[in-house]
């Protein structure tokens, strides 16, 4: 999650952005392709990768009912 700043709050919030995470999933990819880590840093790397996409998949299915009953809500009008 990215962790952001408020100027009138001095506590951090966290916001969470799936084009932000699409390219840490994409940075991890560039970096596991480009064979310079340790194996156990590619296991540790792809563990996160597959937790960002479970969270992106999970992001898209949510807006998708979100759209599928507004879609709903217009036909039944």
């Amino acid at each position: 999650m990215i962790k952001r700043n408020s100027s009138s709050n001095s506590k951090s919030i966290e916001v969470w952005n799936y084009e932000a995470k699409v390219a840490e999933i994409e940075n991890i990819i560039a970096r596991i392709e480009a064979g310079n880590l340790e194996l156990a840093d590619v296991f540790e790397q792809f563990a996160k990768a597959v937790e960002n996409l479970r969270e992106c998949e999970k992001f898209l299915q949510q807006r998708q009912e979100q759209v599928d009953l507004l879609i709903e809500t217009l036909s039944d009008d």
